[in-house]
């Protein structure tokens, strides 16, 4: 194995560029690698959700195996993320990869042909979402560790959130694109291959696998429960999930109730992810003279004004232009929320913090879904957005703290 590295030298450029950030040495394999094996929890919820219906032609069935593959996934990735501290990604990520990748083979083979007992497809399920490695958490932890200049770490996340905004529009389209040429449960082999490929590919780079080294090497008096000081990024996570897990059922409601066709809802939600791609990249590229902190809840306050105004709009384009305007506010707050927990993590613990972010924002948003689809119906449709938008007022009046003017760079 490798010796551990030392951080790389970093440019020093007065405004640092989203370029200069893949120029650091192996930060460009590093990422690509990361990215391949993300895109398979962009196609793996769709593969599941066709390939179990169409196995037991029942909706009911495939929601209830979503939801234990979604459970076990959320609530068991800071555990997951623990064990990366732990050990290092080269020990943890890659059996982690394997066992999920061969529990979906293994799913793909119960859904191939009618009749599959259901209890058999939950359990196929869940367990293959008890393994998923926690990739997003340990790659925002390399970035932390490669990247000495505050300024580009900034760059580094936006640049991270973003693309992981775009593998989770494009891994439905892959699968789509699949499905032309046959059965959902090929779908669910693409992830699994994607899967292993990627974090093969991943945990094989010298600076992960220093990294690890260096990791499993460290002190052994690391909390093991809810690390300190992460309250407020994971209550922002929380909050920003909660506040848009009714957003698609909001938009469906929307255009069914002013007879529009539904061909505009995937218009309205790209417009939402448009923006919040838009906004991560202008995060990232200003050099905020504000602590992660401070900036967190005027973000969150951001997203429920926009949300809020988003009831009022009289038709589908508009509404389509108000979500945009919220999406600006989406990438930008968990981004800061993650740098957030970075800030405030022990050294050793960092993985595990980005994933206590990661999970508050799932959970949030699996929470309110059910909320959402209630009160569609009892409430007037503007009421539901403005109880949206409520929800993230609310969160960021939690999250307020005062917050100093602190340079963003580490290094002059």
């Amino acid at each position: 194995m490798s010796a551990p590295t030392s951080p790389c030298p970093q440019p020093t450029a007065r405004r640092p560029s989203y370029a200069a950030v893949l120029r650091v040495p192996q930060a460009r394999r590093t990422f690509v690698a990361v990215l391949v094996a993300r895109l398979s929890y962009g196609t793996v919820a769709l593969s599941v959700l066709l390939s179990v219906t169409r196995a037991t032609g029942s909706y009911a069935v495939s929601g209830a195996v979503m939801a234990v593959f979604g459970a076990s996934a959320v609530s068991l990735l800071p555990a997951r993320a623990a064990l990366v501290d732990r050990h290092g990604p080269r020990r943890a990520l890659l059996p982690m990869a394997v066992l999920h990748s061969l529990l979906l083979c293994a799913l793909a083979a119960l859904t191939v042909r009618p009749g599959a007992s259901p209890a058999s497809l939950a359990l196929a399920a869940g367990l293959a979402g008890a393994c998923a490695p926690p990739l997003g958490p340990t790659m925002r932890t390399v970035w932390s560790e490669l990247l000495d200049d505050r300024r580009l770490l900034q760059r580094a996340y936006s640049l991270d959130g973003v693309a992981e905004e775009l593998l989770f529009v494009s891994g439905p389209a892959l699968v789509g694109v699949l499905l032309r040429f046959t059965q959902p449960a090929a779908g669910l082999l693409l992830s699994a291959a994607l899967m292993v490929t990627g974090t093969c590919a991943f945990v094989t780079s010298p600076v992960v696998g220093g990294r690890g080294r260096q990791k499993a090497a460290g002190p052994r008096h690391r909390s093991r429960g809810f690390p300190a000081g992460l309250r407020g990024p994971v209550v922002a996570a929380a909050g920003l999930g909660l506040a848009l897990s009714g957003v698609e059922l909001l938009v469906m409601a929307f255009a069914g109730q002013r007879s529009h066709d539904d061909a505009v809802v995937p218009w309205i939600l790209g417009a939402l992810s448009a923006g919040s791609a838009v906004g991560g990249l202008l995060n990232g590229a200003v050099n905020w003279r504000r602590s992660a902190g401070a900036r967190l809840p005027w973000l969150t306050a951001g997203l429920g004004v926009a949300l809020a105004l988003a009831g009022l709009a009289p038709g589908p384009w508009t509404l389509a232009a108000a979500m945009a305007c919220a999406g600006v506010f989406v990438a930008p707050t968990l981004t800061t929320a993650y740098l957030l927990a970075e800030e405030t993590a022990d050294e050793g613990a960092r993985t595990r913090a980005g994933a206590w972010v990661n999970a508050a924002v799932n959970a949030g948003t699996s929470a309110g879904s059910l909320a959402a689809g209630t009160l569609i119906g009892r409430l007037p449709l503007w009421g539901c957005f403005a109880l949206a938008g409520a929800v993230a007022a609310l969160t960021a009046l939690c999250v307020a703290r005062p917050g100093p003017l602190t340079p963003l760079a580490r290094t002059p």
